[in-house]
């Protein structure tokens, strides 16, 4: 038995117009979009505003290690590979690439020694201790933020946070 064909045209935009509409709005969105960076007065996005906070938080981080190393210039050794590794992480994120602490401290570092004021501990464990918690604060953090970010982002933010951990375990390692 056959079926009578259906006396009433179809209203509307047919399927093919359609996918033809939404295939040209997706070459014309990719290819006026870019990456957003370069628009001016455009709000950043929320990957963007969670890479700048990363890059941030890993300068400040920088900034933390280079005070320790020059208030205790004894643990220089130990500490510049991982404040090296901290900076890496800023510039993975965008940052900027802080200035490396020199060598052996200048005058005023070691004028600026423990106990005068700067935040770094008098005691090298405590220095140490204060580190590692920095490191584990920013590396808890960090994981935290992964399900705010999209793919690449939250790789490297676990990635890391991995380092930030593995960072307090070299902290705290000659305490026990």
């Amino acid at each position: 038995m056959s079926f009578p064909s259906s006396p009433r045209l179809p209203t509307g935009p047919r399927r093919r117009s359609l996918l033809a509409s939404a295939a040209g709005a997706a070459l014309l969105a990719g290819c006026s979009g870019g990456s957003g960076t370069g628009t001016t007065g455009a709000v950043p996005s929320a990957d963007e505003r969670a890479r700048a906070r990363a890059a941030r938080d890993s300068e400040v981080l920088a900034a933390r290690y280079d005070a320790v190393i020059a208030a205790h210039p004894g643990l220089a050794a130990r500490l510049r590979p991982l404040r090296d590794e901290v900076v890496r992480h800023a510039e993975a994120f965008g940052g900027a690439r802080p200035a490396s602490p020199k060598a052996s401290p200048s005058g005023s570092a070691r004028a600026a020694g423990p106990g005068d004021g700067s935040g770094v501990p008098v005691n090298e464990k405590d220095a140490l201790a204060g580190l590692a918690a920095a490191e584990r604060e920013l590396a808890d953090r960090r994981a935290g933020a992964l399900l705010e970010v999209p793919g690449e982002s939250a790789r490297l933010l676990a990635s890391v946070a991995a380092a930030g951990a593995a960072h307090v375990f070299l902290l705290t390692e000659g305490d026990r």
